[in-house]
């Protein structure tokens, strides 16, 4: 039978003791985590389940080689977190899965939906490809070689979420256990002695033309000839953490994995063919430019708020039009400033301390340093002050319209041309450009531009 590692996450090793990760209502998601793994992992154990609980004083890094060092082929591996929101009133579990595996997919549906079958009070977020997180890509969900998901138990900034795991914690660590039974089986339906793995051959496509040589399917993610990788004129030899594997005297790499040198990945289910686009139709060395073009029309805008956000054009019907014709009028890149917006508005949802009703699309403050976020008397206003405050950050040219942007004199000018010098400047948050540009390339897939 294969075996289950469980992984508490937090903040990993830090300063020589374990970071709490997220603090909210007096306690940590360090302790949270770590008791509620404990439990399920004595579930687990009691239906003779073999089960290896992570070491607490690992970081991410250390996490993942640690598995890597003992996992089988029929093993699998969870990292269980809370999440955090800004705004209390975010709530529910998720399971995120490496993107475009429907294989491992399904598995996170079975893992979560036994989360729910125990406390159907949790919110359902639902199954997301790790694409859709913040960062565009999670390591333990990448990194780890044998199949691995991440899952948002709750957000612990939640006051109810916070309440139900704390006084329902045995109920979420039989939930989590019943859905981690159901998934080794999947990958472990018998207890034989494993035998040398035969991987299906699956066809390559690149850019519209079939490659001569086909990949391999392992667990459910695309592997390619390393001899394609050279013949993109990609260099790995700076990239450690791609995922090697040799089978049959030729290695391979993890089709997905090149998505961080701007190549868009596909799957066809009904031919079984991985498909590669490098011949990519924007610039991808000038993604981070402030002062650039942008690349998407007006629908292709509102297609992507739409599937993110169902209601998000209700309020704010002109906002993809609106974006777009400030930018250009000022010369900033409105696909970066569009990000942006969805990022710091939730897709249009909103929440915390900025209402819809302030057109502020991206948490601008207001003079004098009042707890209240800057209002504006329209979406349009609240867009041109957005875009002035990018320009301000990015360039030294005056700006085209009046001033409505209220902190734009406070802005050392020109001092962030690229979006990547945002971060510990617009928002504390230190991955705040890559969130933005992880964004940028949800986008750019939406819109078949990368």
């Amino acid at each position: 039978m294969g075996r289950i590692f469980i992984s508490a996450a937090h903040g990993g090793k830090e300063a020589g003791g374990i970071d709490p990760g997220s603090i909210a209502g007096g306690t940590t998601e360090a302790r949270e985590m770590i008791l509620l793994r404990d439990l399920i992992v004595t579930e687990l154990r009691s239906r003779s389940f073999d089960v290896l609980a992570v070491p607490d004083d690992l970081s991410t890094v250390e996490t993942i080689a640690w598995i890597n060092a003992r996992g089988r082929r029929v093993d699998v591996a969870l990292e269980i977190h809370a999440d955090a929101a800004s705004s209390p009133a975010v709530r529910g579990a998720s399971v995120y899965y490496i993107a475009n595996n429907q294989e491992r997919k399904s598995n996170s549906e079975l893992v979560l939906m036994g989360l729910l079958r125990r406390v159907p009070q949790l919110p359902n977020r639902g199954v997301k490809p790790d694409t859709d997180s913040g960062l565009g890509s999670l390591a333990f969900c990448r990194q780890v070689a044998i199949p691995s998901l991440l899952m948002q138990v709750g957000f612990i900034s939640s006051p109810e979420d916070r309440a139900l795991l704390q006084n329902r914690r045995r109920d979420f660590a039989l939930g989590i256990a019943d859905g981690l039974a159901s998934w080794s089986r999947v990958i472990d339906p018998t207890e034989v002695t494993p035998v040398e793995p035969t991987y299906p051959a699956i066809n390559i496509n690149i850019n519209g033309q079939k490659y001569a040589e086909q990949g391999i399917l392992v667990n459910g993610n695309s592997y390619i000839p390393i001899d394609l990788v050279d013949q993109l004129r990609i260099d790995l030899s700076k990239s450690p953490d791609i995922n090697r594997i040799s089978y049959r005297r030729i290695v391979y790499i993890k089709a997905v994995d090149l998505r961080n040198f701007n190549v868009s990945i596909g799957w066809d289910a009904a031919t079984s063919t991985v498909s590669l686009r490098s011949n990519l139709l924007v610039c991808a060395d000038n993604l981070d430019r402030i002062m650039s073009r942008g690349n998407t029309s007006e629908v292709e805008l509102q297609l992507f708020l739409r599937n993110n956000n169902e209601n998000a054009l209700v309020t704010f019907p002109d906002i993809p039009k609106l974006y777009r014709e400030e930018g250009n009028s000022e010369g900033v890149n409105y696909d970066i400033a569009f990000c942006q917006m969805c990022l710091e508005t939730g897709f249009l949802r909103f929440g915390g301390d900025v209402r819809p009703q302030q057109n502020n699309f991206a948490g601008l403050g207001s003079i004098g340093g009042g707890a209240e976020a800057a209002s504006f008397s329209s979406a349009r206003i609240g867009v041109r002050a957005h875009i002035q405050h990018l320009k301000a950050y990015a360039s030294l040219e005056p700006l085209v319209n009046e001033v409505v942007d209220p902190r734009f004199r406070f802005i050392t000018r020109g001092i962030a041309s690229s979006i990547y010098q945002l971060s510990g400047r617009w928002s504390a948050d230190l991955d705040y450009g890559t969130k933005i540009l992880a964004m940028m390339k949800r986008l750019y897939e939406s819109a078949r531009l990368l």
